[in-house]
């Protein structure tokens, strides 16, 4: 992380999270007045405040390259708002707003990174901003005014804004530093709840003297709302706002402002014309704000409201997500630690009803914190998925391709770390589509009876424990003849080409350095990378397939579990080995005769089931376990199925459902392919052995 200014240390990580917020909502507003081809009102405005607290947010943090960037986008859109009469060619601010919001986040992301922070040179794109701003400036050459020196009562005079208005002096913690800034801040945060009258001193976003004026006379603001006291709530609950001090209320015009004032102060200071400008001396020691405000004339509603409004502002706080994996850890080995109590082989055949009583209670009760940990942990699709929107728009841009973007399910939840690790693999994905999959040419659509508008789908659904994403598009599909040629000359084919069926065709594409395209473009061809992004997805604990119909498309399938730490398995036992096999991919378990078997020339041991013949692999035979019990009739079989795939596994018996914490294999053993081999981690069991979880996916690819 990046050296920040002293005493700035705790709001790093915050500042962060919330510039990235308001950098992927200033996208999505982009990319919807692009589409439309027009900015409202409330648009214009959304994205100026969005500029306007990204720039206060990165001056507080003593950011001066990204304040100064965000000050210049936020002067093209005062322009915007200020002249409105511009607005019917400014299709290439979207473009420089783009590049800016790139750029931003570009430069997070080296705040970020370990070692030293140098800023970037953005002299080039400030100098197009500035170029963009000159641009929308109309022919008299009015002049650029930044937000600092806006009045908020658009010219109004105090007579002209009428009752409910509320003026109100604000002091900061002693010692809080940059009290302009935090006044800016604020200010913001009123404005955007309220409408601001006036304030005082002026100019403090950008200047640093008004802070020794706040430190000896506070902060003074102007405002009317429809509810002031909310308002009020706002500023009682700042940070290092120390107190704060109702200067008048009830009305803007002078008359009653003078009488507020003869009631709360002394008769020689009725000369005052304007509550606004009354600037009493700062009192020696104000108490803590509960106590600092002046009670409204209804105190009983008021402070019920505000207490309402305080809860509800208090109903959702943000927590680090390496706590929370803290906090997973421990749930974890509690779970672990409570199946080593209950199953200890040292009370078997001990008559303990109490005992396997309270057992049972503690197993509801992990169970309930399990799911109260891993539902925390849940995050929706819509993140990663609204992501690929900006992909979608700038390929369109620069491949000439008219393309939609439909997106389904994306409140569909999974686990933090998998939703981060996802970004990726779907970007690569989308990419692709847009390059490869949609065809070259509208004429190419139009003569398969297709929409000249391609459409790429993002869809997301729970199944039995995972969550299956499809990536797909409406394009050409996949040509197998070019793509099975092209294998067979990178020398890629383990069996005669004539054995392959159509959709083991399709997923060599997804073998490593496989690729259709041959010239290399900036987004490459569908292909190039492909097997990287399913390693990703595999470390996530997920598959990646493909289908595709010549002419019509292509899909790729994405299956991912829930959650990585903790799944319900079955735990079966091979001689001394027992093994962990998740239930999402158990379709049934039966005991079978001998002369139920199949024996097959070529597939080996085989079994019919409900009309279909599905091949057996021995667990013993497959991690080489010398195991006695070798006979179908003695043992158990195990039908599972992941990916379309099936195959019955057979174990010597059950021991039943257990709730699994997955550990991985310790590093020393990465250089072995145990993955491929069918085998995602381990677990350590009641009795403290160690259990190994089936990666079923793998084991039958391996098969």
């Amino acid at each position: 992380m990046s050296k920040v200014e002293s005493g700035m240390e705790s709001m790093i990580d915050m500042y962060i999270f919330e510039t990235n917020t308001l950098l992927e909502q200033l996208d999505e507003i982009l990319l919807r007045t692009e589409e439309a081809q027009t900015f409202t009102d409330d648009d214009i405005n959304e994205i100026f405040r969005i500029m306007h607290t990204v720039k206060g947010s990165s001056a507080m943090m003593g950011f001066d390259d990204l304040q100064l960037l965000a000050h210049k986008g936020e002067e093209l859109f005062f322009i915007i708002r200020e002249n409105p009469d511009h607005l019917e060619d400014v299709s290439f601010v979207y473009d420089l707003v783009f590049r800016m919001s790139d750029l931003f986040k570009a430069e997070i992301e080296l705040i970020q990174a370990e070692g030293d922070y140098v800023a970037t040179d953005f002299s080039e794109v400030l100098a197009d901003l500035e170029k963009g701003a000159s641009m929308l400036t109309d022919e008299t050459n009015t002049s650029v005014r930044t937000s600092g020196g806006i009045d908020a009562s658009h010219g109004e005079s105090p007579e002209d804004w009428g009752d409910d208005v509320v003026t109100v002096r604000i002091y900061f913690q002693e010692g809080c530093k940059m009290e302009n800034l935090r006044s800016f801040l604020l200010l913001n945060k009123i404005r955007e709840e309220a409408e601001v009258k006036d304030y005082s001193p002026k100019d403090i976003e950008n200047d640093p003297n008004a802070s020794d004026i706040i430190i000896e006379e506070g902060f003074t603001v102007t405002f009317k709302a429809d509810n002031n006291d909310s308002i009020l709530k706002l500023v009682e609950n700042a940070i290092n706002v120390e107190s704060y001090e109702i200067i008048h209320k009830d009305s803007g015009k002078a008359e009653n402002a003078e009488t507020a004032h003869h009631e709360e102060e002394p008769a020689e200071s009725a000369a005052v014309p304007e509550a606004v400008e009354f600037v009493p001396e700062k009192p020696a020691k104000i108490p803590a704000p509960e106590t600092a405000v002046a009670v409204p004339a209804t105190p009983t509603a008021n402070t019920n409201q505000a207490a309402q409004l305080n809860a509800g502002k208090q109903s959702i706080i943000s927590v680090n997500l390496a706590k929370l994996d803290q906090l997973h850890d421990i749930v974890g080995e509690i779970i672990t630690t409570e199946s080593m109590v209950i199953s200890n082989p040292e009370l078997e055949g001990l008559k303990l009803e109490s005992f396997l009583k309270s057992a049972r209670e503690l197993k509801k009760l992990t169970d309930e914190l399990q799911d109260t940990v891993m539902s925390i942990r849940m995050v929706p699709l819509a993140g990663p998925f609204q992501k690929m929107n900006r992909i979608v728009r700038d390929m369109k841009m620069k491949l000439g391709k008219d393309a939609e973007l439909k997106i389904e399910g994306e409140n569909t939840e999974v686990d933090k770390t998998i939703v981060d690790s996802l970004n990726d693999p779907l970007m690569h994905l989308v990419r692709n589509c847009m390059d490869h999959g949609i065809e070259n040419s509208v004429e190419e659509r139009l003569e398969r009876d297709k929409p000249a508008k391609a459409t790429i789908t993002l869809n997301a659904v729970s199944s039995s424990g995972e969550v299956v994403i499809t990536v797909s598009d409406d394009g050409a599909g996949i040509d197998t003849e070019k793509v099975l040629r092209k294998a067979e000359m990178n020398g890629l084919l383990m069996k005669p080409a004539s054995e392959y069926t159509e959709r083991e065709i399709q997923n060599m594409i997804l073998l490593p350095g496989f690729s259709t395209n041959d010239v290399v473009t900036e987004f490459s061809g569908r292909g190039v990378g492909m097997d990287v992004v399913r390693d990703n997805i595999e470390k996530c604990g997920g598959s990646l397939t493909v289908e595709s119909k010549a002419g019509f498309g292509t899909t790729f399938i994405i299956k991912i579990p829930l959650t990585l730490a903790i799944i319900q398995g079955m735990e079966v036992k091979v001689h001394d080995t027992v093994f962990a096999i998740p239930i999402s991919t158990i379709r049934q378990s039966f005991k079978v005769q001998n002369s139920e078997i199949i024996n097959d020339t070529q597939r080996g041991e085989m079994i019919m089931i409900r009309g279909e013949c599905y091949p057996i692999m021995r667990l013993h035979e497959k991690f080489v376990i010398p195991s006695e019990i070798t006979d179908f009739e003695d043992g158990i079989l195990l039908l599972v199925e992941t990916d379309g795939k099936c195959v019955c596994l057979f174990a010597d018996r059950l021991i039943g459902e257990q709730q699994v914490v997955v550990k991985p294999f310790p590093s020393y053993l990465s250089r072995y392919n145990i993955k491929g081999a069918g085998l995602s981690g381990c677990t350590i069991m009641g009795d403290g052995s160690i259990s190994l979880i089936i990666d079923v996916a793998n084991l039958i690819e391996s098969y």
